[in-house]
C-alpha cells in the first residue's frame, strides 16, 4: 500500500464520524460492550491503543462487533504493525513517525495515520506521500493556532488532532479547513467502563457526535 492510498483509505474512515474514540482497554471483558456502545452512539471508528497486555485481544473482539472499524493506536515498531494487523486492525495510528515504522506499514498493507507536531515533521511525512496526518500532542503542541499556522504554507495536508482534545474544544478544531476528524478519549472514560455503564458511554458518544456536527444537545432532565 502506498502512502497516497493509505491517506485516501483513512479519509474514508474519517468520513464515518468526525470523532475517533481513543481507547485504553484494561479489562478484556469490556471490549465487546464498549465497542457496541460506541457504535450505537454513532462513533464506529475505534482506535485501541497498544498500551495494555490485553490490547491485541481487545482488537480481535471489537473487530467482530457489527459496524465497528477497529484500528491500533500507539503503534511504535514493525512488530506492533505485524501483531496489530494479525489481530484484525484495519488501520494504525502512531504518536510520531519514523521511516522504519512507515515502511513496515506500507509493506504490511496497513494504512497508518503518522504523527507529527512540527512543520518539519509534517513536511517529512508529506515528502513520503502522507497527506493525512495525526497532530499530536495537539494542545501541548500549540492547538488550534498552531494548526491554523501550519495550514498556511501546507494547505495540502489534513490532520486528525489528538491529545488534549475534549468536548470543550473539539468544535474549534473541526472548524479548521485542514482538520477532518479528531481523536478523543473522553467518550470512553475509565470510571464508566469499570462501572459497566455502557448506556452512559453510548450517550457520551452520541453527544460528542452531535457537538462535533454543531447540533444542539439536550440537557439532562
Amino acid at each position: 500500500m502506498t502512502p497516497h492510498q493509505a491517506s485516501d483509505s483513512l479519509r474514508e474512515l474519517a468520513e464515518l464520524a468526525p470523532i475517533i474514540p481513543v481507547i485504553v482497554v484494561k479489562d478484556i471483558d469490556h471490549a465487546r460492550p464498549l465497542a457496541e456502545a460506541l457504535v450505537a452512539g454513532g462513533l464506529p471508528a475505534l482506535e485501541v491503543t497498544l498500551r495494555t497486555p490485553v490490547a491485541l485481544e481487545a482488537i480481535r473482539i471489537m473487530s467482530q462487533v457489527e459496524g465497528a472499524v477497529v484500528g491500533a493506536g500507539t503503534v511504535l515498531t514493525p512488530n506492533d504493525v505485524e501483531r496489530a494487523h494479525a489481530a484484525g486492525a484495519t488501520f494504525a495510528v502512531s504518536p510520531g513517525s519514523t521511516p522504519t515504522l512507515l515502511q513496515a506499514c506500507e509493506a504490511e498493507g496497513l494504512p497508518i495515520l503518522p504523527g507529527a507536531a512540527t512543520p518539519s515533521e509534517v513536511m517529512a511525512n508529506l515528502e513520503r506521500g502522507y497527506e493525512l496526518q495525526k497532530f499530536f500532542p495537539a494542545e501541548a503542541a500549540g492547538g488550534v493556532p498552531m494548526l491554523k499556522s501550519i495550514g498556511g504554507p501546507l494547505p495540502q495536508v489534513s490532520f486528525c488532532p489528538t491529545g488534549g482534545v475534549s468536548v470543550k474544544n473539539v468544535t474549534q478544531y473541526l472548524a479548521l479547513p485542514n482538520v477532518i476528524c479528531c481523536g478523543g478519549s473522553w467518550v470512553a472514560p475509565e470510571a464508566m467502563m469499570a462501572a459497566g455503564d455502557w448506556d452512559g458511554i453510548a450517550r457520551l458518544a452520541a453527544e460528542a457526535l452531535a457537538i462535533a456536527r454543531g447540533e444542539s444537545v439536550a440537557e439532562p432532565a
